[in-house]
């Protein structure tokens, strides 16, 4: 990290203005070498400075120069940014100007990657800054504000000394063996406090899918046979002719996906290719990528037209979702009722045509998924793949150590488990890493963050 970096930190395009972000230990050298007026090697530390930039005494643009001198920074090196004119040749203008006195074009995310490395976030607060930045409704954003100011990092921080303390309860045991009433206390209280941890991890790991639902909203897979509606209910909840609708069966081939917010939640809902026996090759691929999606989404939503008897591919279909979370939607309502259904089946019943039933299904969606009574007050749920599977390793090696310790296996065997739980803690926060597994998670990450 010994180079000076730089970036474009604003969407390219035609706006009122851009930024450029520049860190590293030249950057204010260099931006001062293409900047005309004030010396900016001078200039206090957190100030703005009006001038312009100059290439061979030309005048590029009339900019505003942020001096942010180190160690306090966002990467905790000197960084300078440069507010120009919004416009795509007047930025690249000045980013190759850059270039050109010595700067290297940023990595994704390599900003917030120095941040990490130099010390000033941890890998939890790392991974919210982009969070933060893909937020998609009030609840995502706030979710991923709460993590970047370090609530979940100090839940996990008090987790690891808890296990700090475990460790010291039993190298009493191991140092001072001839002490039976140290050794007799010591141990109940390692397993009380093992009992108490385990039981903390365990509602981490079931409110996992609440942070999910906040953060990532439901998928929501919409099947069914052709014809039955399943485009005309996806247009109909989103309000907007997104999937094209015809009467001819097989006019969805492919995935047609659609976004709506409901009680602060995203909901993803995928119209699908009607499901049926086909010779066509096209349509037999978008069947089968309709059937793949039962298993890889939330909920399913299996429209079936209450103007047609049960065929047998409902009934098959109906067979596919009865061990997934699904609502049955009995569409065309507003016809002559001919479909039969079991009692034991739960059904709305509507139509896309005046939007009968459809505030019936959203009121399924939110009571299926619980969103009312979300706690959308506490910040602090795991909410990516990375940090459920590091908390279900803390928590299997904690069980071990518990199951361990009323077997009666030696403590200083039992504090093997607890240390493997402790680093576990420590890989969660980014003390310990896998330099690719660094690389990959700041990859996701846009140019100029």
């Amino acid at each position: 990290m010994e180079d000076t970096i730089c970036a474009i930190s604003t969407p390219i395009g035609v706006g009122g203005i851009s930024i450029i972000r520049v860190s590293g230990n030249e950057s204010i050298e260099i931006v001062n070498s293409i900047f005309k007026g004030k010396d900016l090697e001078k200039s206090e530390s957190h100030t703005i400075n009006y001038g312009h930039i100059v290439e061979n005494g030309e005048i590029i643009d009339e900019v505003l120069v942020s001096i942010m001198r180190k160690p306090r920074t966002y990467t905790t090196e000197d960084v300078v940014e440069i507010n120009l004119h919004g416009g795509i040749a007047t930025t690249n203008k000045v980013l190759k100007i850059l270039l050109d006195k010595g700067c290297r074009l940023a990595e994704p995310g390599e900003f917030t990657k120095r941040a990490f490395l130099n010390g000033r976030i941890d890998l939890l607060k790392a991974e919210a800054v982009q969070d933060v930045i893909n937020s998609e409704n009030e609840f995502a954003r706030k979710l991923s504000v709460g993590q970047l100011s370090g609530k979940l990092s100090q839940i996990v921080r008090e987790l690891k000394n808890e296990l700090i303390g475990l460790e010291a309860n039993i190298e009493v045991n191991i140092d001072y063996p001839e002490y039976e009433d140290i050794e007799e206390m010591t141990i109940v209280k390692i397993r009380d406090k093992l009992a108490d941890l385990s039981s903390l991890l365990e509602n981490m790991i079931k409110e996992a899918n609440t942070g999910k639902i906040i953060k990532n909203g439901i998928d929501v897979a919409i099947i069914g046979r052709p014809n039955v509606g399943k485009s005309s209910l996806l247009n109909a909840l989103l309000e907007e002719e997104k999937a094209i609708v015809t009467d001819v069966e097989g006019t969805t081939r492919d995935i047609v996906e659609g976004k709506m917010i409901l009680n602060g939640i995203a909901i993803n809902f995928i119209d699908t290719a009607g499901i049926r026996e086909t010779l066509d090759v096209v349509e037999k691929i978008g069947v089968e990528k309709s059937i793949k999606k039962i298993l890889e989404v939330d909920l399913v939503i299996l429209v079936l037209n209450g103007n047609e008897e049960l065929t047998k591919e409902d009934e098959n279909l109906l067979e596919k979702v009865r061990d997934r979370r699904h609502i049955v939607f009995v569409n065309k309502n507003d016809l002559p009722k001919l479909i039969d259904l079991d009692s034991g089946i739960c059904a709305v019943y509507g139509n896309t045509k005046d939007l009968n039933g459809l505030d019936a299904l959203k009121r399924e969606i939110v009571d299926l998924f619980n969103v009312e009574n979300i706690d959308k007050k506490d910040f602090t749920y795991i909410s990516n793949a990375r940090e459920l599977s590091l908390i279900e390793k803390v928590k299997v090696s904690l069980d071990k150590a518990l199951s361990s310790l009323d077997d009666g296996v030696p403590v200083d065997l039992i504090a093997i488990d607890l240390r493997t739980a402790r680093e576990h803690l420590g890989e969660l926060l980014g003390e310990t890493f896998d330099e690719e597994l660094i690389d990959e998670l700041f990859k996701r990450f846009c140019l100029g963050k």
